[in-house]
């Protein structure tokens, strides 16, 4: 039996790489559109029967995958450097993590990055939450 958060997970992979050839803020709002739309429409067919720590779950991994796509988006130190430090990550800690050597899913979790990309800047940029989506759907009255 497969895992319950493999289906949407599969989804999301195909949304966030769609448009992988143009780089540029429009893709990135493309995929919040295509994003957006599917997770609606998955919570609000399935949403009833899944359970919270799966759906927060799911949120987690889906906002560390688009901070890795905004990693892979700035290609090298300089530009990575640069953008943590205009989003609002400490300086001394972009400038490690932006000469860092690992890998794009590791660098996703460090501590500069989820300042710089901080949920709220990602739901700025119109990124929709699981959880949020979860409480309404079990909590609406």
């Amino acid at each position: 039996m497969e895992d319950s958060n493999e289906r949407p997970r599969a989804r999301l992979r195909v949304a966030l790489f769609r448009h992988s050839s143009v780089i540029s803020f429009w893709t990135i709002s493309i995929r919040y559109e295509e994003i957006r739309a599917y997770l609606q429409g998955w919570m609000n067919y399935f949403g009833i029967a899944l359970k919270y720590n799966d759906s927060v779950a799911t949120d987690h991994w889906l906002r560390r995958r688009i901070r890795m796509c905004y990693w892979k988006q700035w290609r090298k130190p300089k530009k990575r450097i640069g953008e943590l430090i205009k989003l609002g990550a400490p300086r001394y800690h972009a400038i490690l993590t932006g000469l860092s050597r690992k890998g794009f899913w590791h660098l996703a979790k460090t501590l500069s990055t989820n300042c710089g990309l901080s949920n709220e800047h990602l739901e700025k940029q119109g990124l929709i939450s699981m959880r949020t989506l979860w409480i309404r759907i079990h909590h609406s009255r």
